[in-house]
């Protein structure tokens, strides 16, 4: 038996998130089926997070056991002849027996994409805040408080599973082009719902015309039910790169 680290990328509009769920389409029962198809028996994937309904995501990793004698270059395209149009393998490679998509992985890497006019085109893969009054240089002013490890419990919804929710942000930039700011959010790890709370708030803090210094009075309260805590549509999230030691995960798409 053989372990393979995949890359993909895929369109979550249609989706109901990245993991198997009772009722819903996800990227997971999709590969899942697939590799059934392809082995003849049960074969299970492994994501590097689970992103949520309708999230995108340019870079996502999964990890699965496969008994065959086809090169990587074979899996991608034994792949994508059978994977749906909002779907596509980018790479393949072989992997230690141990290796885990989500355990090994060291930093994740989201964009949120925000738009200042509403365009119909775009509205799918950016979100526009009309009821929002803010500024790329408002927003840039709550980027910092962010930084550094915090219990981020006042982000993320509650996981009985999770043991603590203590995350590492390592960098928070905001970059502004042509009519649209995009958000750019490294840590080691990411609670459900942490990145989308954490650029509500961002707009909302803005919005309220607070103190940025307040996030850190919501930080250390731990409580999600502060009037100024609120979680951003998922259209315009993107998991954009999972980081390994000593794997190339940069290759570009």
């Amino acid at each position: 038996m053989q372990r393979f680290l995949i890359c993909l990328s895929y369109d979550g509009t249609d989706f109901n998130g990245w993991q198997t769920q009772p009722q819903g389409r996800t990227v997971q029962d999709i590969l899942e089926n697939i590799l059934a198809e392809i082995a003849s028996v049960p074969i299970a994937v492994t994501g590097s997070g689970r992103t949520d309904a309708k999230v995108h995501a340019l870079r996502q990793y999964a990890h699965f056991d496969l008994n065959t004698r086809m090169s990587t270059s074979q899996i991608v395209s034994a792949l994508n002849s059978r994977v749906p149009a909002d779907i596509k393998i980018i790479s393949c490679q072989q992997v230690n027996p141990d290796f885990s998509a989500r355990y090994n992985a060291v930093s994740r890497t989201y964009n949120y994409y925000i738009n200042l006019e509403y365009s119909p085109f775009s509205r799918h893969y950016a979100v526009h805040f009309p009821r929002f009054r803010f500024s790329p240089d408002s927003l840039l002013k709550c980027l910092p408080w962010f930084l550094g490890e915090h219990d981020f419990s006042a982000f993320a919804k509650h996981n009985p599973d999770l043991k603590h929710y203590r995350c590492i942000i390592n960098s928070f930039k905001l970059l502004e082009k042509d009519g649209q700011i995009v958000l750019i959010i490294q840590a080691n790890r990411f609670l459900h719902n942490m990145v989308r709370r954490i650029v509500g708030t961002c707009l909302r803090v803005c919005h309220t015309k607070s103190e940025p210094q307040v996030i850190s009075s919501l930080i250390t309260n731990c409580d999600p039910a502060s009037n100024l805590i609120y979680t951003a549509p998922p259209q315009g999230l993107y998991l954009t790169q999972v980081e390994y030691p000593d794997i190339d995960s940069k290759t570009s798409i």
